[in-house]
């Protein structure tokens, strides 16, 4: 990988979230794709990767916008970070109760790169801000 393959790979890989184009995203992942959660657990595997978006899809409508794609010389690392826009829509256990809240979210990501595929993700934001822009803080 370069860095401009390994750019274009993420762009595709928020341009698939984005459409809601399941598929094509987890084709864009390892079959052992690692993922962190955001103040959560790791979960290993595109079959985990999938059920994760599932959860998220009964909860949450989120675009991701504003992106900026940092990626090391060779392509083998890489971060990202953007603005979520989302609507809370149903309520996700252990957090507040859903309304149709709508929030504007900065977030980050971390990303690791292997033959031409998303290894690991790694995403961050801030917990606290969002529970404040759901009435929940």
């Amino acid at each position: 990988m370069t860095a401009a393959t390994t750019k274009a790979l993420l762009a595709e890989y928020y341009a698939a979230f984005n459409a809601l184009d399941i598929e094509r995203f987890l084709g864009l992942l390892t079959d052992d794709v690692v993922h962190d959660i955001n103040q959560g657990g790791r979960e290993i595997g595109r079959d985990a990767f999938r059920s994760f978006l599932a959860r998220m899809d009964r909860s949450y409508s989120e675009q991701i916008v504003e992106i900026s794609i940092s990626v090391n010389d060779d392509g083998s690392r890489a971060a990202a970070e953007f603005i979520v826009l989302g609507t809370y829509k149903a309520t996700d256990e252990g957090l507040p109760e859903a309304t149709g809240q709508k929030y504007r979210l900065p977030a980050g990501a971390f990303f690791e790169i292997k033959g031409g595929k998303v290894a690991r993700i790694s995403n961050y934001y801030n917990l606290q801000d969002w529970l404040r822009q759901v009435g929940a803080a």
